[in-house]
């Protein structure tokens, strides 16, 4: 599986915007998807997951309430939707899929990856 992220840019604190990413690739569907994002210095950490068929989603504490993770399995895409933006939020957004279900905040357990798009949020 391939992924592609795309989405990120430059937005004021308050704004939003809506990261994508989209897998080449078969069995789309067979794969828990997680976004991940690693700030300039700092671990690549956990960001928001969702379900093979979206039923289930979680969230980093960070970004509950903020960012909403959906995915679309017929067009082989996952969507980050991100409001009200932070500085803190600036970093590399990362796309990257799992089949293990259990270990979704993990990203030793994700055998695919994006290349990521940068978000940067001026205060």
């Amino acid at each position: 599986v391939q992924l592609q992220a795309s989405g990120g840019g430059l937005v004021q604190a308050g704004g939003s915007l809506r990261l994508s990413c989209i897998a080449a690739g078969r069995s789309f569907s067979s794969y828990v998807m997680g976004w991940f994002r690693q700030a300039p210095g700092k671990e690549r950490e956990f960001a928001a997951a969702i379900s093979w068929s979206g039923g289930s989603t979680f969230y980093a504490n960070s970004v509950k309430g903020r960012f909403t993770i959906s995915r679309d399995n017929a067009e082989n895409t996952v969507y980050l939707q991100m409001h009200s933006l932070k500085p803190e939020d600036t970093a590399v957004y990362y796309c990257a899929a799992t089949r293990n279900y259990n270990k979704y905040a993990s990203k030793t357990e994700y055998i695919y990856w994006g290349q990521g798009t940068q978000v940067t949020v001026s205060s």
